[in-house]
């Protein structure tokens, strides 16, 4: 039989480790916006190659783009800077899980599987897949089985959302992983690939840039509407907590809708 002295020495060592508990939990709670409100910088991880949210000018070594702005807005709003982290498509998930930024930016899909890992700030600029093609192809690719023959060739980048969809969808066509985004819509128009699965935005974008090239389906995508994010850290509630503040600030001031035209529209 168990003693009742030996019982409440039990008790009062459960209740103690509780506390020490709770305490560190606090502490653990806090300390990335304590960190960055110390050091007075925002680390934000982006692959820099995917217009029109984010795009690394390599000769100036800058970035700019819908998401490097509105990083830098909600930045200047917490009283930070910015400090832009080179990541790519690949290796994105696994720097985002050991902490190396603290928001990822740069055209990323809000996914299910992204959100098991990680949480993202309000979603924005609803998307679908479609596909970048020459101009001069817009009749024979009719449809995703039309570009699925052996006669084409899809470019894709690894890593993301694009290269899942293009694993999934072809089967018969030749499929080419290319490392640098940004490259490949050249490529497409140069006759070097056919067809390069993006999302609608950037298909819009590099057709108006170059009029060798064409926006497929983006009346009408091939996937179900999707939608960007900012990939936001999760370990600090007070840092998730004051950025939803600082989104929905900016977007009740109309700072949202006025990025969305100058980048998205």
């Amino acid at each position: 039989m168990i003693s009742r002295k030996r019982v409440s020495r039990v008790v009062v060592l459960i209740s103690a480790l509780l506390v020490v508990l709770s305490v560190s939990g606090m502490a653990f709670a806090g300390q990335r916006l304590d960190r960055i409100m110390e050091t007075k910088v925002l680390r934000v991880g982006t692959p820099g190659d995917y217009r029109p949210f984010s795009m690394l000018d390599k000769a100036s070594g800058k970035y700019e783009g819908h998401d490097v702005e509105l990083a830098e807005l909600l930045a200047s709003e917490l009283g930070v800077a910015v400090e832009f982290v080179p990541t790519a498509w690949p290796k994105l998930m696994d720097e985002y899980l050991a902490g190396s930024f603290d928001i990822a930016v740069g055209g990323i899909t809000r996914s299910l599987a992204r959100m098991l890992k990680g949480d993202f700030l309000q979603p924005y600029a609803p998307n679908g897949k479609v596909a970048l093609i020459r101009k001069t192809d817009r009749e024979k690719f009719s449809s995703l089985e039309a570009m699925d023959v052996p006669e084409t060739t899809v470019i894709v980048n690894p890593g993301g959302t694009n290269e899942k969809f293009v694993n999934a969808n072809f089967k018969k066509a030749k499929v080419v992983v290319h490392q640098n985004n940004a490259e490949i819509p050249a490529m497409i128009a140069e006759g070097k690939g056919d067809v390069m699965i993006t999302e609608v935005y950037e298909a819009v974008v590099y057709s108006r840039k170059d009029e060798r090239l064409y926006g497929a389906f983006t009346d009408k995508p091939l996937t179900k509407i999707s939608f960007m994010g900012f990939f936001i850290q999760k370990d600090d509630p007070d840092f998730l907590r004051v950025m939803h503040y600082l989104w929905n600030d900016a977007r009740l001031r109309g700072d949202l809708d006025r990025l969305f035209d100058k980048w998205l529209k």
